[in-house]
């Protein structure tokens, strides 16, 4: 995407398998997590849905309404809403199905159906909050988010808003999580996330979480960060790979060494961490780097949670591998994501 500016940050929230949702993932180590699942630590709903409502919610829907709610709150007057996620609520979707067989396609509870669409989250958000503008959800897999962010570049830059919630949210589902597992995408032995990126097996670790940004075409006094660039590439070559990060690069007047922070999403899988390795080596090897994996495990829209841990680090937070480097404000930040070694994203934020 070259649009003829960027985007800015002005508030972001996140719920993941860390405590992101307070300060709490700035203050103490990071939770350490076994096995293949890591589960989202979420804050208490109570204060924000209403009980009624909650209840009936599926957990891909609480974790992005949980997220989303505070920021409409604290920023009225969104123009949209816009969200990548690859399954939705999954987890109700095969609910429901399982319903139909039970129940011989009698009658139905609905609740399971109108939760497990994949834009119940933005459909839920936008009725809580009154919103009526644009509000669209991307499901293309593991370049969800990446075309939900490109989806609120095109938005603005055509002048149809001025400032949106964008976010990303996946959940674990059970039934998911086992098709993938016998596909050979998770790890079959038992490993923490203190260990995951040094295990050199085949496999990584599934995770889930909701990260939630409003997004302005104006820059204020309280931006956090600008998103410069978005970009996305199918089943590339290695060649083709760094002609399309060279190219990003060249269109943002950028080299380099004008890269500061990697942001990187190794996931512990030796059949595929190469491509992160490939990228470090050939134009990053003196910046600085960030993996978020082990953190909080890997799923389709997890590049949500890195942009929201680039808005970190050019805040200056004091993030879990941070080292020596604490509290060091980044200037320019790249991340880059890959999904099944199929499906690429690059994401290029700039401080303020």
């Amino acid at each position: 995407m070259n649009a003829e500016k960027g985007i800015f940050i002005t508030d972001c929230y996140c719920i993941s398998p860390q405590l992101t949702y307070n300060a709490t993932f700035f203050e103490e180590p990071p939770v350490v997590h076994r096995g293949n699942m890591y589960q989202a630590k979420e804050p208490v709903y109570a204060n924000l849905i209403p009980a009624g409502l909650l209840r009936r919610m599926g957990k891909a829907v609480r974790m992005g309404v949980g997220a989303g709610l505070p920021l409409i709150n604290r920023n009225p007057g969104l123009d949209g809403i816009i969200l990548g996620t690859a399954n939705g609520g999954l987890e109700d979707c095969i609910k429901f199905l399982n319903q139909i067989v039970d129940y011989e396609e009698g009658t139905l509870t609905p609740t399971n159906f109108v939760q497990s669409t994949p834009n119940a989250i933005g459909g839920s958000l936008a009725l809580l909050s009154r919103n009526t503008g644009y509000s669209t959800t991307h499901v293309n897999k593991g370049l969800a988010f990446e075309s939900a962010l490109l989806d609120a570049f095109l938005l603005i830059d055509e002048g149809g808003a001025i400032k949106l919630l964008l976010g990303g949210v996946e959940e674990i589902s059970e039934y998911n999580y086992n098709i993938d597992f016998l596909g050979g995408l998770f790890k079959e032995e038992e490993v923490t996330s203190s260990t995951l990126l040094n295990s050199d097996t085949p496999g990584t670790v599934c995770g889930e979480g909701a990260a939630m940004f409003v997004v302005s075409s104006e820059k204020t006094a309280d931006s956090l960060a600008e998103i410069v660039d978005v970009d996305q590439i199918t089943n590339p070559t290695e060649n083709e790979l760094n002609e399309k990060l060279s190219q990003m690069l060249i269109r943002n007047g950028l080299n380099q060494k004008d890269i500061d922070t990697l942001i990187l999403g190794y996931n512990g899988d030796n059949r595929s961490d190469f491509w992160f390795q490939n990228v470090r080596d050939s134009f990053f090897s003196e910046s600085e780097m960030h993996s978020y994996k082990q953190l909080v495990g890997d799923y389709p829209t997890s590049s949500a949670f890195a942009m929201w841990l680039g808005v970190q680090l050019i805040s200056g937070k004091n993030v879990p591998g941070r080292g020596t480097e604490k509290n060091r404000k980044a200037r320019h930040v790249l991340i880059y994501n890959h999904y099944k070694a199929v499906q690429h994203g690059f994401i290029l934020l700039s401080a303020i």
